[in-house]
This record gives C-alpha cells, sequence and structure tokens, in this order.
C-alpha cells in the first residue's frame, strides 16, 4: 500500500484525492492545508491539518499547490531525506528544497473542481532527481491508470507552453464564438458537433492536414466579410492574426 500525503486544496489536489481514494493500493495519509476551511468536508474520510509542523509520515508528500508557493512550502516541511514532489507544468524540479528527495508528479490535463475527470485520461509526467525514486512514480501513476512519460523539466515547462495553445487559448477562443453567437442570438450548442469533430480529427490527422477555412484557402472575399461582421476591436485583431498565422504556415 502506498501512503501519500497531500498539500494544497485546489482543483489538482482535490481531484488527486478523489482518484487516490478509488485506488485499492493508495491510503491517503493526511490532507494539509493552512486554511483548513477549505478541505472542511472531508474531515470524515481523511485525517486534515493546517498545521504543517504535524505532518505525519508517508511515502511520498505531494505539493499541489501555486507555482509560487512550491519552494516556499518545501522550505517549511518539518522533515529531510522523504520523497517531495510538485505537480506544477512550469516550476523547475530544483525549486524544491534539497534536504528532501525532489521529484515531479505533473499530470498534463485540464482540472475544475467540480468536473468529473478519469485519471485514464490524464498524461503524468514524472521526474525524479534520485533515479531509484523513478520506480516509485511510475507505480504511484500506475495506480491511477495514467498514461506515463519521463519527461525533464526544459520538455514539462515547453509541454506546459504547448498546452496552454491547444488548451487555455483555444478555450478563450470558445468563449469568443459564444460571445459573437449570442450578439444575434444563435444557441452556441449548434457549434458543439463541430467543435467535438474538430478536436476527434486531430487524433488521427495533424493539425497541419486538418486545416480548413477561408485563410487556408486565401479566401479574401468572406475573410473581408467576416472582418465586417465583428463589431469588436479585440476580435478582428484576434482574426487577422489567426488568419495571418494560417496564411503563413500553408504558404498563401
Amino acid at each position: 500500500m502506498i501512503t501519500v500525503t497531500l498539500l494544497g486544496a485546489g482543483n489538482v489536489a482535490t481531484h488527486f484525492y478523489n482518484a487516490f481514494v478509488k485506488s485499492q493500493n493508495v491510503s491517503v495519509n493526511q490532507w494539509y492545508n493552512r486554511n483548513l476551511e477549505k478541505i472542511s468536508s472531508y474531515e470524515n474520510e481523511v485525517a486534515i491539518c493546517d498545521d504543517i509542523s504535524k505532518l505525519t509520515e508517508s511515502d511520498i508528500y505531494i505539493l499541489a499547490v501555486s507555482d509560487d508557493a512550491v519552494a516556499d512550502v518545501s522550505t517549511q516541511l518539518p522533515f529531510t531525506d522523504r520523497l517531495v514532489v510538485h505537480t506544477s507544468g512550469s516550476v523547475n524540479v530544483h525549486d524544491l528544497d534539497k534536504k528532501n528527495r525532489r521529484g515531479v508528479f505533473y499530470p498534463l490535463q485540464t482540472f475544475s473542481k467540480n468536473v468529473e475527470l478519469d485519471f485514464k485520461n490524464v498524461p503524468l509526467c514524472l521526474e525524479a532527481l534520485n533515479k531509484k525514486d523513478m520506480p516509485f512514480l511510475k507505480e504511484l501513476a500506475d495506480t491511477l491508470g495514467s498514461p506515463r512519460y519521463k519527461i525533464n523539466t526544459e520538455q514539462r515547462q515547453t509541454l506546459h507552453l504547448t498546452a496552454v495553445f491547444v488548451n487555455n487559448f483555444v478555450n478563450q477562443l470558445y468563449r469568443i464564438g459564444h460571445e459573437i453567437s449570442d450578439i444575434k442570438s444563435i444557441d452556441f450548442d449548434i457549434l458543439k458537433p463541430l467543435i467535438l469533430e474538430t478536436a476527434n480529427k486531430v487524433q488521427t490527422v495533424s493539425p497541419y492536414l486538418a486545416q480548413t477555412g477561408p485563410a487556408k484557402r486565401n479566401d479574401k472575399k468572406t475573410i473581408r466579410r467576416h472582418l465586417k461582421l465583428l463589431e469588436k476591436k479585440e476580435h478582428k485583431e484576434i482574426y487577422e492574426l489567426l488568419t495571418k498565422s494560417i496564411k503563413h504556415t500553408h504558404g498563401r
């Protein structure tokens, strides 16, 4: 049985907790957060704690805290030579205090606290400064049924940057599309099959080959018509920037 201590109370920590309690091979010994109220609803399920000096012994300590807090929390840990990992996509593994064995257990997925998530669809990027800790991280990932990858800090930071493009930026484009359709009283649900087909297509075809639309065709009349329809300057600028990028990619 693998014993785990969770630190943090955000979306990632909550999803990890929910996944671990479903696993027959993992026991969450303790859940720490400096604001106990945020995890108080779990007090009948797991030992909760707001005093970092009272952390009990576990096989691994998972710091699912904000990027800015990783280094500070790791220095406050009241022990040495135990396995401590963070879950950040952008924080260097060396930012963890060297008094403990250091690693990364980064889930490459978008997390919303009230949206259920199957960890079979959550790739875990693993890094360990002590090579002997890597088999353990792989075993922990396997208990969740997650795909796992040995990824160094530079690769992980690049993955995180890429994820901003394919997730955060794309979601912002969904929001803009929702706003534009709302202005004309169009039900956004009409667009959802297109959104799903676009996502499904890149599972089997490269994004380059999957590209369609007026920018790729260099359909100048349609592009001008679209720009006329857009009422907000910000939306026009985004449309023009992405159109220019697509044209450049496809030699138009």
